[in-house]
């Protein structure tokens, strides 16, 4: 029986996938037309498992030899050209002794022990019974003089192909050629393809689309009986959209812990609940992600996109960096965007853990006796633990700029504690973020703003998007909180107070001021 993979390339024989090949539809003309050209994609969407199966089937074809090679283990010496390039040839012969038959393989015993590669794909080439095809990945591992010589080296040998040096050849990985880095650890990047200008194309692997994931999730079906509604598969979408690691990993965690039995059919709810697990559980897909948020150029995005400010000043660089990691995409209004709500969730849950966990004991007094969530008990309670714990907390969040809304959030997290959930919007240049909290029958929503130096009170505005988020929800009342960052204001505890006011469609407002 084969089973969700979330590990590795996926294999067919053991794993449910779909023709890795169909999201990269020109790879097979590049190779024909002997091309050199560049994969890039974020992580775990594909691009190993792709180019292992187009390596397996050119060679099946008996056209061509082809294989796909890594350089990764070379990083290690970034330093040591010379030692770099024999850990990567000792590394290529055990790939290709693993995936190709014996009479396709290289004779490099007669090969100094000091040789480059492209030395070592000339052989190669030139011994190989069939035109030769490399892919390389893991390309953007290398850096510095290591990098820059094994890419001379390929536009050096590439005048040869197709008899002296291999007939195609692709470099994989996250970044694109002029985006690779030169300095280890730095951000200065090649800004120029000309040490690999031979290119032809540069490729990327999409996301699976919504009828990707319904066919995927039919193998299951097919071999198991057990069934996805439809409902499920387009919750599965909504939520990680169509990321390759995401959607196998909901999958995985549904049909292996949540339903075992193949006569459970797996619903909306089943779907949410392996979100949240996958969250809290912090794979080292995910946590990978998170921890990207302590990296300047990450924080220098992610914090004015969760106060709703524009980026302004923020270097290109920044911003590709952020989508070729995956964690941001352009949405359909041309706008930068945290890649899925997922992600979205991540972001804001890894911020608040440390303030989270140090709040301290808080007594449930916002519960009714039944368990029911009072939100008149739940605004007192907040009020007094921010008077009493907002100043000394905000001095420990490392985004300063959103130190308030990671407060509130922490605060509220412990509030839902397992029986509830917590949801938040935001987005580039609406000057706001919205949470909505669901707590059994009750639903309260809450638009956060800042007031800063030199602003208007943000009253007025946060009333309008407050409206049409209570109308979106189909509410009657909601929170507008307004904390007041202005220089030279009392001590929290004394400036945080609570008004009532009504939207132009007369819908109940509490503001708390903070």
């Amino acid at each position: 029986m084969r089973w969700f993979n979330t590990a590795g390339p996926c294999r067919p024989e053991y794993n449910y996938m779909l023709p890795p090949l169909e999201r990269l539809p020109k790879v097979q003309r590049i190779i024909n037309q002997q091309g050199y050209f560049v994969i890039h994609a974020p992580r775990q969407v594909g691009k190993t498992t792709a180019m292992l199966t187009l390596a397996q089937q050119l060679t099946a074809s008996r056209r061509y030899t082809a294989i796909l090679l890594s350089v990764e283990v070379g990083a290690a010496f970034p330093n040591d050209i010379a030692a770099a390039q024999q850990t990567i040839l000792q590394s290529w012969q055990g790939a290709i002794n693993a995936w190709l038959p014996s009479e396709l393989h290289p004779n490099w015993s007669a090969l100094p022990a000091d040789s480059h590669l492209s030395t070592a794909l000339q052989t190669w080439a030139e011994s190989s019974p069939r035109p030769l095809v490399v892919f390389i990945d893991e390309i953007d591992s290398l850096q510095g003089d290591m990098l820059l010589s094994i890419l001379r080296q390929l536009r050096d040998g590439a005048s040869r192909r197709p008899s002296h040096f291999p007939h195609a050849l692709a470099l994989i990985g996250l970044r694109d050629v002029r985006d690779y880095k030169i300095a280890a650890g730095g951000s200065p990047r090649l800004n120029t393809a000309s040490p690999f200008n031979i290119k032809v194309a540069s490729l990327t692997v999409r996301n699976f689309t919504q009828a990707e994931i319904a066919r995927l999730y039919q193998q299951h079906t097919d071999e198991t009986g057990q069934q996805f509604t439809p409902e499920a598969i387009d919750r599965v979408f909504e939520l990680t959209q169509g990321q390759p690691w995401l959607v196998n990993a909901i999958a995985k965690e549904i049909v292996e812990e949540l339903a075992e039995d193949p006569a459970k059919t797996i619903d909306v709810g089943l779907v949410n609940t392996a979100k949240e697990i996958l969250i809290k559980r912090r794979d080292t897909h995910i946590d990978s992600l998170a921890e990207r948020l302590n990296e300047r150029r990450v924080r220098t995005i992610i914090e004015p996109m969760l106060l709703g400010q524009t980026l302004g000043t923020v270097p290109n660089d920044d911003v590709e960096f952020l989508l070729d990691l995956g964690l941001c995409h352009i949405d359909a209004t041309g706008n930068l965007a945290i890649a899925n709500p997922i992600y979205r969730e991540i972001l804001l849950r890894f911020l608040t853990f440390t303030t989270e966990v140090s709040l301290g004991v808080l007594t449930p007094s916002w519960l009714t006796d039944t368990g029911e969530l009072d939100t008149v008990a739940l605004r007192n309670a907040f009020i007094a633990f921010w008077r009493q714990n907002g100043q000394p907390l905000l001095k420990g969040v490392a985004y300063h700029e959103i130190a308030p809304h990671i407060v509130m959030m922490a605060f509220l997290h412990r509030v839902i504690n397992g029986g509830g959930t917590l949801e938040r919007e935001y987005a580039i240049g609406s000057g706001r973020m919205d949470l909505c909290l669901r707590y059994g029958a009750v639903t309260l929503a809450i638009e956060l703003k800042v007031w800063r130096q030199d602003q208007v009170n943000p009253l007025e505005r946060g009333l309008e998007q407050l409206e049409q988020y209570l109308s979106g929800l189909g509410l009657d009342s909601g929170w507008l909180v307004i904390f007041d960052q202005r220089e030279n204001q009392p001590p929290i505890a004394e400036r945080t107070r609570i008004e009532q006011a009504k939207t132009l469609a007369n819908r109940s407002v509490t503001i708390i001021y903070g």
